[in-house]
């Protein structure tokens, strides 16, 4: 269980430690539920950085925080704040999550063109084959099986893989470097030389785009900007190199999320295959519903002096907001702990809010989608292998998720 105790803050204020301990499969955390019904704008630190920061987590407050401009990611960029890891997962230089409008807004439009309609499209039969593939391996090997290695694990990458364009024989290793970056806690060191790695072909990518032109892919686009002017070379590796990373990490461990909550709740199971048309709308509410990550992402520094829920947040400070304890606030979702299928659509703020809206959001729900369908669909009688209390789970990891799912069917 999360604990907090109390510290001297940067400003002479008290600050509440948190110490990011991991929890039990998909516990909400319940300092994030403290802090929302006792003091919803606080002071926290966290385990690595300097410093204190201010920690949002009233649904209203996310709201305003990550969409007033006198918020700025860019002003995060030479600062050193407390933080959830040892060092920045992405680069902060030309990276889409240090900017501010409106770069955010250039560099977004440049990748947007590889997230139309007409681009999953294209991308959906090739995904319902690798899912078919990689379901026709698992089903040779036997069972039991797990579903992290022989699905979850390789389908968000090759899957992202397909819309960057990375060939067949450079996709071998890329899941672990995912891992490895995501996971920065336990090995720092091994975290940054992954992401080295990744960036570095990226760079090798783009190179062959601008010489073999392409609209075709991800790659493509972002080699085309390059050379009209659109991008810096720099931006674009950034954006391909995170879109890769966090596209393949957190599909993997939110779509198994997805299916061990509905194993672990056999009614719900039960509801998506009677009702095949319920799958988007109860993929809507899983996400919202998942704790899918520890702690908290890139937090904003003010650039002025601003009040937020009746508290005043002086100019120069930190601010990090709470997606997670947004999805949960009562004044905005009727019984928010409660996974309701019926609930309809909702805005949630899993795929974050305001500028920073997460780009991939719509490629994830198709992934997400398509993946449970296909279980539902192949294997009527889908169960875990062992006990729920006996799965492990991820330690350290930035996004929550089970280090293996077995399965019969």
């Amino acid at each position: 269980m999360t604990t907090s105790e109390t510290v001297d803050g940067a400003v002479g204020e008290n600050a509440h430690f948190w110490p990011l301990e991991d929890l039990q499969a998909l516990d909400f955390d319940p300092f994030l539920s403290r802090l929302m019904r006792e003091e919803p704008i606080a002071r926290i630190r966290l385990p690595y950085g300097d410093g204190d920061a201010w920690l949002v987590t009233r649904y209203a407050d996310v709201k305003l925080v990550t969409t007033d401009p006198r918020f700025s990611r860019k002003a995060l960029v030479e600062r050193a704040v407390t933080s959830s890891s040892p060092h920045a997962i992405a680069s902060k230089h030309a990276a889409l999550n240090y900017a501010d409008p409106p770069e955010v807004n250039r560099m977004r439009r440049v990748v947007a063109r590889a997230f139309t309609g007409r681009s999953m499209q294209r991308l959906q039969p090739l995904a319902q084959r690798t899912a078919d593939r990689l379901l026709d391996a698992m089903e040779q090997h036997g069972s039991p099986a797990d579903l992290v290695e022989h699905l979850h694990g390789p389908f968000p990458l090759a899957v992202v893989a397909d819309l960057l364009g990375i060939p067949e024989e450079n996709r071998a290793e890329m899941t672990g470097w995912a891992n490895l970056i995501m996971s920065p806690g336990p090995a720092p060191e091994s975290s940054k030389k992954a992401m080295a790695t990744v960036r570095a072909a990226i760079v090798d990518l783009l190179e062959q785009r601008r010489a073999h032109p392409t609209d075709e892919d991800l790659a493509g686009v972002l080699a085309h900007a390059t050379q009209t002017g659109e991008l810096r070379e720099q931006e674009a590796v950034s954006l391909a190199t995170a879109i890769l990373v966090s596209g393949a990490h957190a599909v993997r461990n939110n779509s198994a999320n997805m299916v061990y909550v509905l194993l672990t709740r056999p009614e719900q199971m039960a509801r998506l295959r009677a009702d095949r048309e319920l799958i988007p709308q109860a993929v809507d509410e899983l996400i919202r519903w998942i704790p899918h990550r520890s702690g908290v992402g890139i937090p904003r520094i003010a650039v002025a002096d601003v009040e937020v829920g009746g508290v005043l947040i002086r100019e120069g400070e930190a601010v990090y907001t709470s997606f997670l304890a947004a999805n949960r606030d009562p004044a905005v979702f009727e019984d928010p702990d409660t996974l309701d299928f019926d609930r309809g659509p909702s805005a949630h703020m899993s795929f974050g809010n305001g500028p920073h809206h997460c780009v991939g959001s719509m490629l994830a729900r198709m992934e997400s989608e398509l993946m449970l369908a296909t279980l539902l669909d192949r294997y009527p009688r889908l169960a875990l292998a062992v006990p729920p209390e006996r799965l492990e789970w991820q330690e350290g990891a930035l996004i929550r998720g089970p280090k293996a799912l077995p399965v019969t069917w």
